[in-house]
């Protein structure tokens, strides 16, 4: 026995609703992935765990892909699902005695296009900053790689903006004092202009 009309057209509108929805997932998911996965890089320190952190965001921006009603707020919305996912992470038990080998993997990830060649400080400054605290590494990459405003970051990690500036301002007098005089462009351009 067939169905009444009305249920069958229910059923289809349904349907194409989940296509719809499906169709915007993937086209968000390709927009981002690169961008996403070199934050959680540099929140990570090394790639498998931001593939996995990566993935475990989008899975839960999936779920929870209809309830999100400004669909512009969505780069904020993931950013603070990762830097979260991350955050809890670390806060697991078997986490803590893992040791991850060092991954040189930064230059494989997708990356703006840089106007100067790299005399590969940009791999000792990542190591100074993965020296940083796990929070303050988090405020430093999202200012200055994701290059967010002090309100944007303050709402990514669910803190004040006061509290975005204090850790900036001690991250960065932190890697001051641990990175090597050489990397100081202050010092490099003296140098080459004497």
């Amino acid at each position: 026995m067939d169905r009444p009309a009305e249920h069958r057209t229910g059923t289809v509108a349904v349907a194409d609703r989940r296509d719809t929805r499906d169709a915007d997932f993937a086209a968000y998911l390709a927009a981002r992935q690169a961008s996403l996965l070199r934050t959680a890089y540099l929140l990570t320190g090394n790639r498998h765990d931001a593939e996995d952190l990566v993935q475990t965001s989008f899975a839960k921006l999936y779920l929870s892909w209809d309830k999100v009603r400004d669909q512009g707020s969505m780069d904020g919305y993931v950013r603070r699902i990762l830097v979260n996912e991350h955050n809890s992470l670390w806060r697991r038990a078997w986490k803590k005695r893992e040791h991850v080998a060092p991954d040189e993997t930064l230059h494989a990830l997708d990356r703006p296009h840089q106007d100067h060649p790299d005399d590969g400080t940009s791999a000792a400054l990542w190591e100074v900053v993965q020296t940083l605290p796990r929070k303050a590494r988090a405020v430093v990459v999202l200012r200055y790689y994701e290059e967010l405003s002090e309100a944007e970051t303050a709402a990514v990690l669910g803190i004040s903006v006061g509290t975005v500036k204090s850790q900036t301002s001690r991250a960065l007098a932190a890697l001051r004092a641990r990175a090597p005089q050489t990397m100081n462009p202050r010092v490099r351009e003296e140098g080459e202009q004497t």
